[in-house]
C-alpha cells in the first residue's frame, strides 16, 4: 500500500515539466515538506499564543544531549536517544518550574545550560565533534523513503493528539484561571502539547536543523496573526504559510544550491515581513 502511494507520487510529479521534479531526491523532500509544514504550523499557532518560543529553541539545542547519550549507548541511529532525552528535559523543565518556584523562561533557561554544555562536551571529547555538525543546518535533501514514512505516521498521530487537547490548549492561552476553574487537568493539557512538540521538533532536527527549527515554528504563526481575525482563521492561515513557504524555499535552494531549512526561513521571513506591513501600513 504504502510502495504503491510512493510510486504514484513519483510517477505524478516526475511529469511535471520542471527540472528539480527529475530527481528522485527532490521528490521525496517536497513529500517531506507537505508532511512537516502543516504540523509546524499548526504547532506554531499554540507556541506563540503561549510564548513557548523559548521552550522549542531550548529542546532543539538539547539534541547534542541526546545525540551524545547515543553515542554513549552505541546507537546506530540516535534519533530515538534524542527523543527519550527531549520527552525527560519536558518533563525536567515542568519539574523545576513548579519545585524551584522559578518562571518559565528562568527554569528552561537553567535547564537548557546545563545540557546543552553537557552535550557538546561528551560529543566534543577527543576532538571529533565535527561529524555532529551536520545537525546544525540539517539536510533535507537527504531525506529517504523510510523517513517520509516516518514522517507520515509522526504527523498522523500528533494531529490526533493535537485535535483532542486543541479546546483546552486554547482555554488555558485565552484564560488560565479559567482554564484551571473549569477542569482539574489543565496543566495535564499543557504538559501533552510540551511534549508532542518536544518530539516533533527533535524529529525534525536532522533535516531541518537546529539552528533554524524555531524559526519554522514561530515565523508561519506570526504572520497568521498578522492576517487572521479569529481562532480559525489564525490556525489556518498559519498552515498555509509554512506550506507555501516551505515549497518556496526548497525549490529555491535546489536552484540556488543553499542549505534547504535555512532557505525555507528566509520565505518564511518574507511572507511575515509583507504581512507586517499590511498590518501597520494604512
Amino acid at each position: 500500500m504504502i510502495e504503491s502511494l510512493l510510486a504514484f507520487w513519483h510517477r505524478a510529479v516526475s511529469s511535471l515539466p520542471f527540472e528539480w521534479a527529475g530527481y528522485e531526491f527532490m521528490r521525496l523532500a517536497l513529500l517531506a515538506v507537505l508532511l512537516i509544514s502543516p504540523l509546524l504550523g499548526a504547532l506554531g499557532t499554540v507556541v506563540v499564543a503561549n510564548r513557548m518560543a523559548f521552550f522549542s529553541e531550548a529542546v532543539g539545542h538539547a539534541a547534542f544531549t541526546g545525540i551524545a547519550i547515543g553515542v554513549i549507548l552505541g546507537l546506530a541511529d540516535p534519533m530515538w536517544s534524542m527523543i527519550g532525552f527531549a520527552l525527560v528535559l519536558t518533563l525536567a523543565i515542568a519539574w523545576v518550574r513548579r519545585r524551584g518556584g522559578l518562571s518559565s523562561d528562568t527554569a528552561i533557561g537553567l535547564v537548557m545550560a546545563f545540557t546543552v554544555s553537557l552535550g557538546i562536551v561528551i560529543l566534543s571529547r577527543g576532538g571529533d565533534f565535527a561529524r555532529y555538525t551536520n545537525f546544525l543546518i540539517g539536510d533535507m535533501l537527504a531525506i529517504s523513503t523510510r523517513d517520509v514514512v516516518w514522517l507520515a505516521a509522526l504527523g498522523a498521530v500528533s494531529a490526533g493528539l493535537f485535535l483532542v487537547f486543541f479546546n483546552r490548549l486554547l482555554l488555558a492561552t485565552m484564560s488560565p484561571s479559567l482554564a484551571r476553574s473549569r477542569t482539574k487537568h489543565a496543566g495535564a493539557a499543557e504538559l501533552v502539547f510540551a511534549c508532542l512538540l518536544a518530539v516533533v521538533v527533535t524529529c525534525a532536527l536532522p533535516w531541518i536543523g537546529i539552528l533554524v527549527i524555531n524559526a519554522l515554528l514561530i515565523l508561519p504563526a506570526a504572520a497568521a496573526r498578522n492576517l487572521a481575525r479569529n481562532t480559525a482563521g489564525f490556525f489556518g492561515w498559519s498552515i498555509a504559510v509554512a506550506l507555501v513557504t516551505g515549497m518556496v524555499g526548497l525549490i529555491a535552494s535546489f536552484y540556488a544550491s543553499t542549505a534547504t531549512g535555512a532557505t525555507i526561513v528566509l520565505a518564511a521571513m518574507a511572507v511575515y515581513l509583507l504581512t507586517l506591513l499590511r498590518r501597520v501600513v494604512p
